[in-house]
């Protein structure tokens, strides 16, 4: 089963090398690293070029182009992608250990099965053997979307089928792409999601949603209009999704 890793990108030359070992150290046999950067002037470009002619596994296939944005982003590195499985892996973010990939192929050995995702450790910038605050997911039921659950996002692999009957990430978020993409997969009658009960990516912290007060409240309109559009919730949802958020911190 080849599993395709998108990896977006724009000026990340700090981090950039930590995410490209970690696919690179993956034991699982068929992996694609497709990395879209969107113009980066910070070096970026020239370690990602690095890694890709040092020959390492699997491939890295880069193109580097302005898009509109990190959805945007994404999205074309969905559309170059070639793998049966497709997952991001954000740059300032890690696998957890060497067998993630191997975890997430035995789990979509069912062909029924349309999404796999685990746990994620929020880790500090500067030491990501500190763990600031843990996202441990639990199984998914389709009642849960309606009390604010998702999976973690960094973590979720799809089918390819997935995006092309219910399409790419939605551009005009500017935040919670993934959340909306989420409540639109998720929701679908029948979808099939496996929990795999480790955690399998390291995040950083101080991401685009949560870096500013500022940018924590579009996150929150941008989830109501969400909840919304997909008749799921509403405000009640909402809330108990930023609550929910608190017990990760124990």
């Amino acid at each position: 089963m080849l599993i395709s890793v998108v990896t977006a990108v724009l000026d990340r030359s700090g981090t950039v090398a930590g995410a490209l070992e970690s696919v690179a150290l993956q034991d699982h046999p068929d992996v694609e690293h497709v990395v879209q950067d969107g113009g980066s002037t910070d070096g970026t470009l020239e370690i990602v070029r690095a890694h890709a002619e040092a020959g390492r596994h699997p491939r890295v296939a880069l193109v580097s182009e302005r898009d509109a944005g990190i959805y945007d982003a994404i999205n074309r590195g969905i559309a170059r992608s070639t793998g049966e499985v497709v997952g991001l892996l954000h740059s300032d973010d890690l696998f957890a250990d060497p067998r993630v990939l191997r975890r997430v192929a035995a789990a979509f050995a069912d062909p029924e099965v349309d999404a796999v995702y685990g746990d994620l450790d929020y880790v500090t910038a500067g030491d990501t053997a500190r763990i600031v605050r843990r996202w441990r997911a639990g199984p998914f039921t389709p009642r849960a979307l309606a009390r604010g659950w998702m999976p973690p996002h960094p973590t979720l692999f799809l089918r390819r089928r997935v995006f092309e009957a219910h399409g790419l990430y939605d551009t005009t978020y500017r935040i919670a792409g993934d959340y909306d993409g989420i409540l639109r997969w998720f929701s679908r009658p029948g979808f099939r999601a496996v929990y795999v009960p480790e955690v399998l990516v390291k995040m950083r912290v101080g991401g685009a949603s949560n870096r500013s007060l500022g940018q924590i409240w579009l996150k929150s309109r941008e989830d109501y209009r969400a909840l919304r559009r997909h008749r799921i919730g509403g405000l009640g949802a909402l809330a108990v999704k930023n609550v929910s958020k608190l017990r990760q911190f124990r």
